[in-house]
């Protein structure tokens, strides 16, 4: 039997805490080891527990979500992260997504979504509510675009055809590990060509890739 996946909640208004929790604790697959109202009682939490995941809140007192991710990851990159937020502005979700951020859920989404973006986090994928990502997609369209030269489907045009199997892969929220293990190759060759599209589609991060995915139609 595979091990639990093991949890950390933190949110500084005690019913919403009170809710995830007892939704959290519902999940078969998942062990809550505590919940924590602000970042700093969160790292301390996570210092002693050492969990798998953690669900945080953005806006919290003494200690935000933005400033617990950061040094969250930095001391603990294995541990997983995903944001629950009312904040869906494009610049945020990117901030957080360049942090390391696992996932990226709008709080309101209903049980059913959020019990999925724990699931599919904790199993190693990534995962972004549908709300955020077509807030990303509404950003490219309205913004200056980095295609705004040329058509995503030539651009897509001049990707290998490998280079387009993982691209599509990151964008459906795969790990390296788990597009590796698909396409029969080692992850850090993954690593590689992911290294290689942000180069060639002239992005810096997941978020660009996938928006990329979306604009060209290699993903819904």
């Amino acid at each position: 039997m595979n091990a639990k996946t093991r949890i950390i909640v933190v949110d500084d208004h005690q019913l919403v805490l009170d809710g995830l929790a007892s939704i959290v604790k519902e999940i078969e697959e998942i062990d809550l080891l505590a919940t924590a109202s602000n970042g700093k009682e969160g790292l301390k939490l996570v210092e002693v527990l050492k969990p798998d995941l953690v669900l945080t809140d953005i806006d919290m007192p003494i200690m935000n979500g933005i400033e617990f991710t950061t040094q969250l990851k930095r001391d603990y990159p294995t541990i997983k992260v995903i944001v629950l937020t009312m904040h869906s502005e494009p610049s945020l979700t990117k901030k957080l997504m360049e942090l390391g951020a696992d996932g990226y859920l709008l709080k309101n989404v209903d049980c059913n979504e959020l019990v999925d973006g724990v699931l599919k986090v904790s199993s190693g994928k990534s995962y972004f509510s549908a709300a955020v990502t077509q807030s990303l997609l509404n950003e490219g369209k309205s913004g200056s675009s980095l295609f705004a030269s040329e058509s995503e489907t030539v651009i897509l045009s001049r990707l290998t055809s490998r280079e387009v199997e993982i691209l599509k892969a990151i964008a459906e929220g795969y790990s390296n590990k788990e597009i590796g293990d698909k396409l029969f190759i080692s992850h850090r060759t993954v690593d590689t060509h992911r290294t290689n599209l942000m180069k060639k589609l002239e992005v810096h991060n997941i978020a660009g890739l996938i928006k990329f995915a979306i604009k060209s139609g290699l993903v819904n």
